[in-house]
């Protein structure tokens, strides 16, 4: 098989030049970048590809399982993240930044839940909300009124 007809054994989906760059844009994001954010970064090696070519590649990378569409809440655009392991994440009231809870949590948490509301949980999306330490130094300046 060619490098250009290959497909991610685990999904069977052809990685064209322009999906393997979007995908590569989400695999070296730490920040889970939006759609627009996202064309703005493929467009520095793929200068012409559109909009509708990023939206349509990250759709199919959701879908086959190659990438997460995180809906943080608050009516914000959608994110996307490469790492499709299970984790949670904090999310900046402020900026909307969102980034991976790094510290170890508690692994009996889902159990605890269960057993407490009956729930037979099937999956879990924690998320933790705050203001990044970015938005915390700009409300600790004073302002120039």
């Amino acid at each position: 098989m060619t490098p250009t007809a290959a497909a991610s054994s685990a999904t069977d989906v052809r990685l064209t030049p322009q999906r393997r760059a979007v995908l590569d844009v989400l695999r070296s994001a730490t920040d889970h970048p939006t759609a627009q954010d996202v064309y703005h970064r493929v467009r520095v090696s793929q200068p012409g590809i559109g909009p509708a070519t990023v939206y349509r590649a990250l759709a199919l990378l959701v879908s086959s399982g190659q990438a997460l569409e995180l809906q943080l809440g608050d009516g914000s655009a959608a994110r996307y993240d490469a790492n499709i392991n299970r984790h949670d994440h904090l999310v900046c009231d402020s900026c909307g930044r969102a980034v991976d809870v790094v510290a170890p949590l508690p692994p009996t948490i889902p159990d605890e839940v269960a057993a407490a509301s009956g729930f037979l949980l099937t999956n879990y999306d924690l998320r933790f909300h705050g203001l990044c330490p970015a938005c915390q130094a700009a409300d600790a300046q004073p302002s120039n009124a």
